[in-house]
């Protein structure tokens, strides 16, 4: 595994464990998803209801692949080597993927704006510097909007073992607040 992708593995555990007791659990799957549906006021029921089922599937999915001794947690040593192998999590991450990017488009033209993009990620967690080096890395338009595809491939990118120099390095880079 690149450096880089342990890196974004950390990240990810720290923002999954939401409600930072040490380990990732169902609980903190309902939080995240609460905070992310909280952002996105303007999207459709569809959209608010795929993200959700692609927030559960992800808890299921890990629940069901990790969790030998059936005691409901998922500690940091279970998460990192399965959170990065395609064969194992990639339907989940590209269901999560279309999801949270179509999440963040509720006019549906294809296009995300930065400000609904920056809730979104910030949702989630992310540092909001990141969140706008990460924007930056995806080369918006003039009019400061990036592309579903763009941000869905980008999320797929995030969890590969074998990519660095992605965008998605963007959100392990300290910057300055």
């Amino acid at each position: 595994m690149r450096t880089e992708a342990a890196q974004r593995v950390e990240l990810v555990f720290s923002l999954f464990d939401a409600n930072g007791n040490g380990v990732i659990d169902s609980e903190d799957f309902d939080l995240m998803t609460n905070r992310v549906l909280e952002a996105a006021v303007a999207s459709d029921s569809d959209a608010k209801a795929a993200i959700r089922t692609a927030f559960r599937r992800y808890w299921t999915t890990l629940a069901t692949e990790l969790d030998a001794n059936g005691d409901g947690v998922i500690t940091v040593d279970e998460f990192r080597p399965f959170v990065l192998d395609p064969e194992r999590f990639g339907p989940t991450i590209a269901e999560f993927a279309d999801a949270l990017a179509a999440l963040g488009d509720p006019d549906k033209d294809g296009l995300i704006e930065r400000p609904l993009f920056v809730s979104l990620m910030t949702a989630i967690g992310f540092e909001e510097p990141n969140i706008h080096a990460l924007f930056d890395a995806f080369g918006p338009d003039a009019e400061d909007r990036i592309t579903v595809a763009t941000w869905a491939a980008g999320i797929e990118d995030y969890y590969a073992p074998d990519m660095a120099g992605i965008p998605g390095d963007q959100l392990v880079a300290a910057r300055a607040v």
